[in-house]
């Protein structure tokens, strides 16, 4: 019997239509899950794309080393085009080297003694085989080990330089060859700049194929710069020791070789001390290349030394005779052969300054906290007598006499008092004193004490400020200007009510040119310092008496006799008495701000001397006013200039004015009132 199979039922249609949904549902969302795959994906790409539009590359190491060699390539380019075109010039270099010898340069003190010498002192032309190897050895120790390695510049002596440099945070050591000093000596100037730098190894390059190194080396120690105005090895070996350069000693020749770091600072016969501890480096430094053993440099440094040079003493007229140079291109021009100059400079004044000065900053300077000090005397008619431009000349030879400008502070307050003067005022005229305020400026006087009216005289005496302000506000900033450039001060001043108290930088020749003109009667003053020039052979070039011009008369009588009369009381009885001397004596006291600077600006019937103490860095003292320390080294300096001969000058030939003197009883009672009161 046989089963029929069953045939499989039909789904309802509605169980049909779901499973077509479901059926329909899942393959729309396949098809949706990978249309947004698909999305992702070109989202991705495109993120990328640009990120690398961008800049942002998938490997930046590649596209570092890529730039990097395009970097180099044109950097290459560009050198070599600035090469080439400072090389344009080096044709016309190569054709005039200086080979001859400069003119020199001999100054004279009044009395004919020679103070200094410039310029290139003969000595005899060497070659390196007729000196001591030790000289030789010694010059290549400290300048250039490796000179007869290189063919000019050295690249691994430039390397050496800068990593010592890098490591000491500063200038320690240079990386210029023999060579390269050479070509600069003989084609080049001395400025520090690219072209120069490019133009002088390529220069060296240049000697190095004309030349052997015994020449070049030779040529070298002929040229060289070794302090004193010597010029070449065989000139400073005679200055320095008296003898050729041929017969030098080990000592000596690490002298000389230790000059070439800085030839001032180490000249022996100016600063020994510094010279032998700069010789012992020498000596150290030709011991570490093998040219000398260690028991030969610890037999020479140990040498008896020599003794420390005192700070300032013997070498301050170095001050004087720098400007005296630096002026004489206005006599003479551009010298093609040797002068000597005879100057104003009297060498006993000088030398006793400059003991005056270096006691004062010895005994005082530590605890008063003072660093510096300068000076400078001169005649009534502007011949500088002695001049000091700082405490110690192989330290700084910046000239603080001429070059500095310092607030001159009350020192300033006579012209502002002569400008009073010169337009109707008198001495016994009043002007208030008592607090001011202009603006947002308040004076104020020294220890905020104030007198009321006071005649001018007065006003000057104690150096009072708010006087001093109101009265040139009285008279007019723009006529007070007139006057200081009447005087000699030629500095630009500001056109506020800070002048009067002497805010202002104002070099100290200007403020001694000033006062100059007062004791001169008002007569115009220029300072000066050369008598005249000749030739070595004798010939004239130059004398003052045949170009000089007398200066105009540029103050009345009167307005000169009142102010004297009132500096003069400035010393008898004012800020100034520690710088009274038994003869006629007028000046003034002068203090800036904070104790910065302390001046004594004044004159006698035969000088006028200016003295200034302070530091370079503007450091306030301690306490130091014009009227103690300064005024006691003009006191002191001036007593020395008239005591010459025994014989004292008497008092100065102007008679004083009634009015001031009439009132001179009362001025002294008032004085004596206010003891302790005066400040400068």
């Amino acid at each position: 019997m046989t089963t029929k199979k069953k045939k499989p039922k039909k789904p309802p249609k509605k169980t049909a239509k779901k499973t077509a949904k479901k059926t329909a549902a899942k393959k729309k969302a396949t098809q949706k899950k990978t249309a947004k795959k698909t999305a992702k994906k070109k989202t991705t790409k495109r993120k990328a794309a640009r990120k690398k539009k961008k800049g942002l590359p998938a490997n930046p190491l590649r596209l570092a080393v890529k730039w990097l060699f395009v970097t180099a390539v044109w950097g290459t380019i560009a050198l070599t085009l600035l090469v080439a075109w400072y090389a344009t010039d080096l044709p016309q270099m190569i054709s005039s080297p200086q080979f001859e010898r400069r003119a020199s340069i001999i100054m004279n003190a009044d009395d004919g003694s020679q103070i200094a010498r410039y310029g290139e002192i003969k000595g005899l032309s060497v070659s390196v085989n007729e000196l001591p190897p030790h000289l030789i050895y010694a010059i290549l120790a400290t300048e250039d080990r490796r000179f007869y390695q290189h063919y000019g510049v050295d690249p691994l002596g430039i390397a050496r330089a800068a990593f010592v440099n890098i490591r000491s945070g500063r200038t320690v050591q240079g990386g210029s060859t023999i060579t390269q000093q050479l070509a600069k000596n003989l084609f080049l100037s001395h400025e520090r700049t690219l072209k120069r730098k490019i133009q002088e190894a390529m220069l060296a390059l240049w000697l190095e194929k004309n030349l052997s190194k015994d020449e070049i080396l030779s040529a070298y120690l002929n040229r060289v710069y070794l302090g004193s105005g010597a010029y070449g090895v065989d000139a400073a070996a005679h200055i320095y020791f008296e003898k050729s350069a041929r017969d030098v000693n080990l000592r000596e020749a690490a002298v000389l070789a230790g000059l070439l770091k800085a030839p001032s600072r180490y000249a022996p016969d100016s600063n020994p001390g510094l010279s032998a501890k700069r010789a012992k480096v020498v000596l150290g430094a030709m011991a570490a290349a093998g040219y000398i053993t260690k028991a030969e440099e610890k037999s020479v440094a140990l040498a008896t030394p020599v003794p420390q040079r005192k700070p300032s003493e013997g070498g301050a007229v170095r001050y004087f005779t720098d400007w005296v140079s630096a002026e004489l291109g206005k006599m003479v021009g551009t010298a093609d052969s040797d002068l000597v100059v005879q100057t104003t400079l009297d060498p006993a004044l000088q030398k006793e300054a400059e003991r005056i000065l270096t006691a004062t900053l010895r005994k005082h300077g530590k605890n008063l906290g003072i660093s510096q000090g300068a000076l400078i005397v001169m005649d009534h008619e502007g011949a500088i007598r002695a001049m000091i431009g700082g405490r110690d000349y192989s330290a700084s030879q910046f000239n603080r006499a001429t070059q500095a400008q310092r607030p001159p502070g009350s020192a300033f307050k006579p012209v502002i008092f002569l400008t009073a003067l010169a337009q109707g005022m008198r001495p016994d005229s009043l002007i208030e004193d008592a607090l001011l305020e202009e603006g947002t400026y308040h004076p104020q006087n020294f220890k905020d004490e104030y007198h009321g009216n006071v005649t001018l005289e007065t006003a000057l005496a104690l150096s009072l400020n708010t006087a001093a302000v109101r009265l040139l506000k009285k008279e007019g900033i723009g006529n007070a200007l007139n006057t200081a450039r009447q005087l000699g001060i030629e500095t630009t001043l500001p056109r506020d009510l800070s002048l009067a108290l002497g805010s202002a930088g104002v070099p100290m020749i200007e403020m001694a040119t000033a006062y100059a003109t007062l004791a001169d009667g008002g007569q115009q003053i220029t300072p000066w310092a050369v008598k005249k020039i000749t030739s070595n052979a004798g010939d004239l070039i130059y004398q003052r008496s045949n170009v000089i011009v007398s200066g105009k008369k540029v103050f009345g009588r009167r307005a000169i006799k009142d102010i004297n009369n009132m500096l003069e009381e400035v010393i008898d009885s004012g800020t100034g008495k520690r710088a009274d001397l038994p003869f006629y004596a007028a000046g003034k006291t002068g203090t800036s701000q904070d104790f910065r600077d302390a001046w004594f600006v004044g004159f006698t019937n035969k000088y006028v001397a200016a003295v200034w103490l302070g530091n370079d860095d503007n450091s306030p003292m301690k306490g130091v006013t014009g009227g103690t320390l300064p005024a006691q080294i003009w006191h002191d300096v001036m007593l020395s200039a008239h005591e010459k001969g025994g014989v004292f000058t008497p008092r100065f030939p102007f008679s004083s004015t009634a009015t001031s003197k009439d009132n001179s009883d009362s001025f002294r009672d008032l004085i004596k009132g206010i003891v302790g009161t005066i400040s400068d």
